[in-house]
């Protein structure tokens, strides 16, 4: 672990792996430490962001480097866990995403992990996934805990626009894309809810620790 300044209202908590990034989330999430604004899991690293007022950096990170994180549960085994801090696993409630699984890399991915295209769509739904953190665009999340059969590589070439609520698989994450843009994440299906909307509170639907369940429609 290593916690870094970040500017003048953070700390920047580099990790090794995603699993700790969870544990630690999860542990800071359940206390209430002064001057904490916000928490911003990433894939090896965590935000905390202050109130330079009242936060004490110094103390605030003596007290992260307490966490104990070397019994973090693997984040794949597609259920919430408990973390190495002792607690559940951040947990901000649950969504069920519709989809049609007609994505036209569902034929590449199937070849890729050996499964007919309709075991794809029975792994990928068969699984409780959970939002580990969000990047890339406002209100695109990137899913964990999925069949880890459907680990696959991102596309050789980049879409130059995917469509908005297209469902993808890229690594061990899968993801739904909030709005057009470009992307390289292997598309296998597409739902209709729109995943970020400035009208809503809060904008996104899929922020760390939401509970998916992917639902095949017609």
């Amino acid at each position: 672990m290593r916690i870094l300044p970040c500017a003048d209202a953070g700390l920047l908590v580099e990790l090794d792996e995603l699993e700790q990034v969870l544990a630690l989330h999860a542990a800071l999430s359940e206390r209430s430490l002064p001057g904490v604004l916000d928490l911003i899991p990433a894939a090896r690293t965590l935000l905390v962001s202050l109130d330079p007022e009242h936060a004490d950096r110094r103390a605030l990170a003596d007290e992260i480097r307490r966490v104990p994180l070397t019994g973090a549960l693997s984040a794949g085994t597609g259920s919430a866990g408990t973390g190495a801090a002792g607690g559940e696993r951040a947990d901000r409630g649950s969504l069920t995403v519709p989809v049609i699984y007609d994505g036209a890399d569902l034929d590449a991915v199937a070849e890729l992990t050996g499964l007919t295209p309709r075991e794809v769509v029975l792994a990928h739904t068969g699984t409780e996934w959970r939002v580990a953190f969000g990047g890339f665009a406002p209100g695109f999340g990137y899913l964990v805990g999925g069949d880890p059969r459907l680990e696959v590589p991102r596309r050789v070439e980049s879409r130059t626009g995917v469509p908005a609520g297209s469902v993808g698989l890229a690594g061990r994450f899968s993801g739904v894309y909030p709005r057009t843009s470009p992307g390289g994440w292997q598309l296998i299906g597409r739902t209709e809810l729109e995943m970020w909307r400035t009208d809503r509170d809060p904008p996104a639907l899929l922020r760390p620790g939401v509970r998916v369940r992917f639902e095949e429609v017609s």
